[in-house]
């Protein structure tokens, strides 16, 4: 839309208002909600969610390629998680700060009455992505829903944002509606 075009329909309209609206809209409505998460380690999905490995695309057991949430409910997002300790220092190789990272994940979404087998997604960032990566996937292993894994992204970044951090995780988890 051209400035001329707005500035004749009175206010400005962001695109930021447009899509705040449309996401209120359609939450209200019901469409984007989320669902009941899985439901234990190793079980059959919540039926509010699908775990989708499309025939076109490369077969993992590790992650699930699409997980599609419908129905009410809440998403609870976590912040990136590092491995600290709670007295702030990390563990001295990628598997203790694995380790460390999935257990300050467990703690952030117990506080909201979740576990990880209402996680649907995880974004991962690791330092020496080659290295590191093998020994994160064993320990995540240990925490997801291995029928139903996660949607996951793991990307190697150069640095995080404490120096001796090796790993940041985020985690995405849906649960049923607050009563």
């Amino acid at each position: 839309m051209k400035a001329r075009q707005r500035k004749s329909m009175g206010a400005a309209v962001s695109r930021r208002s447009i899509v705040t609206s449309a996401a209120a809209a359609a939450a209200g409505a019901g469409l984007i909600a989320s669902a009941s998460g899985q439901t234990g380690s190793g079980a059959k999905p919540a039926s509010h969610l699908r775990f989708v490995q499309p025939e076109t695309i490369f077969k993992t057991t590790t992650y699930t390629h699409v997980v599609e949430i419908t129905g009410p409910g809440r998403l609870i997002y976590t912040s990136g998680e590092q491995g600290r300790e709670p007295d702030g220092n990390f563990p001295p190789d990628i598997r203790g700060q694995s380790v460390r990272a999935f257990e300050n994940i467990k703690a952030a979404l117990a506080a909201v009455g979740a576990t990880f087998d209402h996680v649907v997604k995880l974004n991962v960032y690791l330092i020496d992505l080659r290295k590191n990566q093998p020994i994160f996937s064993e320990v995540k292993q240990q925490y997801v829903n291995k029928l139903a894994p996660p949607a996951s992204t793991t990307v190697g970044v150069p640095q995080l944002t404490r120096e001796g951090a090796l790993v940041e995780v985020e985690a995405v988890a849906a649960l049923p509606a607050a009563g």
